[in-house]
C-alpha cells in the first residue's frame, strides 16, 4: 500500500508540473516566435522610415530583448515560479542602473525624439550650438556632423532637443541677403540698376518671389544697399560668390563707388 501510494503521488505530482513545464514551453516558444515577428517588423517601419541601419538595429532589437524578458517572467510564473521577488530584484536593478546612466538615458530619449519627429535627416545642412554642418549619422546617444572643413563633430541627442537648432535645407530655396555699401557721391538709382540687371541675368537666382534691392542703412560712411534674391537651397553659395564678384567687377566699371575704412593721421609739431 505504501509503494502504491508512492507511486500514485509521483504520477500526480508528475502530471501537475508537467502540465506546468509544458505550459512554460509553449509560452517560451511562443513568445520567442512572437518576439522575433515583432522584431522584424519594427526593423520593416523604421526602415522605410530611412533612418540609420545602425539606429534600426538597436530599436528592433531592443524591443525583441523587452519582449523576451516579459515572457521569460511569465514562463516562470507559469512552472510554478514565484515571480513576485524576481520582479522587485530586476526593478531594483533597473533603477540603479538608471541613476547610473542617467546621462545617457537622456541622450537615448532625445534620440527617440528625433527619431519621431524628425526636425532634421541624414544628409541636412544644420546648426547645432554654434557648429555648422552636413548631418552624417543619427545614432542613438548622439548625432555626428561633418562641418565645410571635413571635420567630424558629435554632439550628445540631448543638446539637440534641449537647445536651439537651425536646419538651413528644411525648404527647397532661401531668401540670400547680401550689402553692398555706396559712397554718398553715387547715384543710387544707377547702383540699384547695376545690382538688378545681374540678378535679372542670373539663371539661379528665382523669379519669384522677385529680388529686392532697396535702400537699408544710411551708415557712417556709405549708404548700404540691402539686397534679397532667392534661390535654391542647393545653389545657394553659387549664388552669393556670383553676386558679389559680378556687383563688383561692374560697380568698377560704373564708377561706382564701395567705400571702405580711411584713418588720416595729421602730426603736429610742437616747438
Amino acid at each position: 500500500m505504501e509503494w502504491q501510494k508512492l507511486v500514485e503521488d509521483a504520477r500526480r505530482l508528475g502530471l501537475e508540473y508537467g502540465v506546468k513545464a509544458l505550459g512554460a514551453t509553449a509560452i517560451l516558444v511562443g513568445g520567442w516566435i512572437a518576439a522575433k515577428i515583432a522584431r522584424a517588423l519594427v526593423g520593416k517601419m523604421l526602415s522605410k522610415a530611412r533612418l540609420d541601419l545602425t539606429l534600426v538595429g538597436f530599436i528592433s532589437n531592443l524591443v525583441y530583448f523587452l519582449l523576451m524578458a516579459v515572457i521569460f517572467i511569465a514562463a516562470l510564473g507559469t512552472a510554478g515560479v514565484a515571480t513576485g521577488s524576481l520582479v522587485a530584484v530586476v526593478g531594483a536593478a533597473g533603477l540603479a542602473v538608471g541613476f547610473a546612466l542617467q546621462g545617457s538615458l537622456s541622450n537615448f530619449a532625445a534620440g527617440i525624439m528625433i527619431i519621431f519627429f524628425r526636425p532634421f535627416k541624414v544628409g541636412d545642412v544644420v546648426e547645432i550650438s554654434g557648429v555648422i554642418g552636413t548631418v552624417d549619422e543619427i545614432q542613438v546617444f548622439a548625432t555626428c556632423l561633418r562641418t565645410g572643413d571635413n571635420k567630424r563633430v558629435v554632439i550628445p541627442n540631448s543638446t539637440l532637443t534641449s537647445g536651439t537648432l537651425v536646419n538651413y535645407t528644411a525648404h527647397g530655396s532661401r531668401r540670400i541677403d547680401l550689402v553692398f555699401g555706396i559712397s554718398y557721391e553715387d547715384d543710387i538709382d544707377k547702383a540699384r540698376g547695376i545690382v538688378m540687371t545681374i540678378l535679372d541675368a542670373h539663371p539661379k537666382v528665382h523669379k519669384a518671389p522677385a529680388p529686392v534691392v532697396a535702400v537699408g542703412q544710411l551708415a557712417d560712411s556709405s549708404v548700404n544697399l540691402f539686397v534679397r534674391p532667392w534661390a535654391s537651397t542647393a545653389d545657394y553659395w553659387d549664388v552669393v560668390f556670383d553676386v558679389q564678384e559680378s556687383v563688383k567687377k561692374a560697380f568698377d566699371r560704373q564708377g561706382i563707388t564701395i567705400p571702405y575704412p580711411q584713418r588720416q593721421l595729421h602730426v603736429r609739431q610742437v616747438a
